[in-house]
């Protein structure tokens, strides 16, 4: 007796679900590609590095992080790391507490044309960043924030608001409404409900919003690099400075490269599961 396996039916779905397996490997070699590539690279002398076509089979040396963590040049990666982990925490963790109780009172208790205040928030990231630049270096400059962390966590907390609140309101959006009734029946107030009953049912949103806001505050440059010098520097900025008058050093930008992408893979790999649940969390309903 034939499966359905066995069937027409089943051989055309086995072959669908092989070559979409296999296309799916194809795009992931495609976009892990560049990243080996620059892994291989900064394993490899400048000289080794400056070779056109490159070379792939030279010797590997760990000069280019020797070179990023200032053994023979003195300079230290460390104080722009701890200001950029500094800033791309302290951001994401504001942007969590404002965001949560914006996107509840847009979904769980609507106001009045909310999705005239949803298009208000996105409008605010229609602006090209370059545009505000100069008048918040000058506001940045009379207030004595120049070259300040203070002053790269509000702008980062400025700038990820607008999509945490999106994100986290189509989380908020798939809360049952009984439990937020039986909540309030019982005495519960409005941080008693965020903190012990919506928290816990969006944790994979608030997982997903948090990284995607870490990431976007770490990879930060434009206002990290006219905004500070030498006390706030960031990493991405700090990395900039391998490119230099004397020309572009690879092995050592592919080296530092790789340390400033750590932190963010680290965080990605430790979360994936709280991001695949947060990302696909009411894509079906």
């Amino acid at each position: 007796m034939a499966t359905p396996m066995d069937t027409p039916g089943g051989f055309l779905a086995r072959r669908k679900r092989g070559a979409l397996g296999l296309l799916a490997w194809l795009c992931g070699t495609v976009f892990f590609l560049p990243v080996a590539w620059m892994v291989l690279t900064s394993l490899h002398s400048e000289s080794d590095a400056a070779t056109n076509p490159p070379s792939v089979g030279a010797l590997l040396t760990l000069q280019g992080y020797r070179e990023f963590f200032g053994v023979s040049t003195g300079v230290s990666p460390w104080p722009p790391l701890i200001n950029s982990f500094s800033a791309s925490l302290m951001s994401t963790l504001l942007v969590l507490v404002l965001s949560i109780p914006a996107a509840y009172a847009l979904s769980i208790k609507p106001v009045r044309k909310w999705s005239d205040a949803m298009f208000f928030f996105l409008s605010t990231k229609m602006l090209p960043s370059v545009a505000g630049l100069l008048p918040i270096y000058l506001i940045a400059k009379d207030s004595g924030l120049l070259d300040n962390v203070a002053l790269l966590v509000i702008l980062y907390t400025s700038m990820n608001l607008p999509i945490a609140v999106w994100m986290m309101r189509s989380f908020l959006a798939e809360v049952p409404v009984e439990i937020l009734e039986a909540a309030s029946i019982d005495g519960a107030g409005l941080p008693t409900v965020l903190a012990r009953i919506v928290a816990p049912v969006v944790a994979p949103g608030i997982a997903a919003t948090s990284l995607i806001c870490f990431i976007f505050s770490w990879n930060e440059l434009l206002f990290a690099r006219v905004l500070t010098g030498v006390v706030a520097g960031t990493a991405p900025v700090f990395l900039t400075g391998f490119v230099t008058s004397q020309g572009l050093f690879l092995a050592k930008v592919c080296a530092a490269a790789v340390c400033i992408s750590l932190p963010v893979l680290i965080a990605g790999f430790a979360a994936q599961d709280k991001l695949v649940q947060g990302l696909s969390l009411g894509a079906v309903k």
